[in-house]
């Protein structure tokens, strides 16, 4: 067994919603502790008013891929949700050179430290900008000392879209090495949450974390849609609610 096994099949749409989608892709490995670390990756497409593609978190390009997204119209934003979900932007601008590339706080900054050319055309805020503000909602969830994170809401299906603030592991695809590690982290489903060590970032600005954290319950979520883990398809506002305890 691999130490994390994807989520099946890839590179493939998966319907969430209407108009919301869902791509698992490879596993990256990612720098931390000395070590490079596996995460799944997943990428949640919008299909906006006249068939403009909205993806979040855009997992790696491939042509088939590519094509699946073609018949489901034109792809326009390419978001950028956190400064560590950021890494196939680049590829697919190249494919789609008329989508915008939208930033989220600190990116620029963090592509620039690994070497990462991405040319950003636009920056994301607390609002959703005209682009689509009929469609999603939006926030930027303050508090942590090393990174913002934007999160949206797909109004018409009450689906809200996450990156790291929950991360939901399946224990069944993770070998028992790595196991006891996404324990200790509390990632692991069905009682994923922000890992622990993103949670330690938040001690000196849980009041701001509290406000962001009070506008997600408002729009209260009939699922959630996570970047890494098992996402959540029933009783979104109890498992948000859930996932947020260590707010205190």
């Amino acid at each position: 067994m691999a130490v994390l096994s994807l989520y099946e099949p890839v590179n493939w749409l998966k319907p969430v919603a209407d108009d919301v989608w869902i791509v698992d892709g490879p596993v990256i490995h990612m720098a931390l502790y000395g070590a490079g670390l596996p995460f799944t990756t997943r990428m949640t497409i919008v299909r906006l008013p006249g068939n403009r593609l909205w993806l979040h978190s855009p997992v790696a390009w491939s042509a088939p891929l590519a094509r699946q997204l073609e018949a489901l119209g034109t792809v326009t934003h390419l978001v950028s949700p956190n400064r560590i979900h950021y890494a196939y932007i680049a590829d697919w601008s190249a494919h789609y050179p008329e989508a915008r590339c939208w930033a989220s706080p600190g990116v620029r900054e963090r592509a620039s430290s690994q070497n990462i050319s991405v040319s950003f055309s636009d920056d994301l805020g607390d609002r959703p900008p005209a682009e689509w503000h009929d469609t999603l909602d939006q926030l930027c969830f303050r508090g942590s000392s090393v990174m913002e994170e934007v999160v949206f809401l797909h109004r018409p299906s009450r689906t809200l879209i996450l990156a790291d603030l929950i991360e939901n592991f399946d224990p069944g695809k993770v070998h028992w090495r790595l196991r006891w590690l996404l324990r200790l982290a509390g990632v692991v489903a069905p009682h994923g949450q922000a890992p622990l060590d993103y949670r330690f970032t938040f001690r000196g600005g849980k009041d701001q974390a509290r406000a962001s954290f009070q506008r997600m319950l408002q729009w209260q979520p009939e699922r959630i849609v996570l970047a890494h883990g098992n996402w959540i398809d029933h009783d979104g506002t109890q498992a948000l609610k859930r996932a947020f305890r260590w707010l205190g």
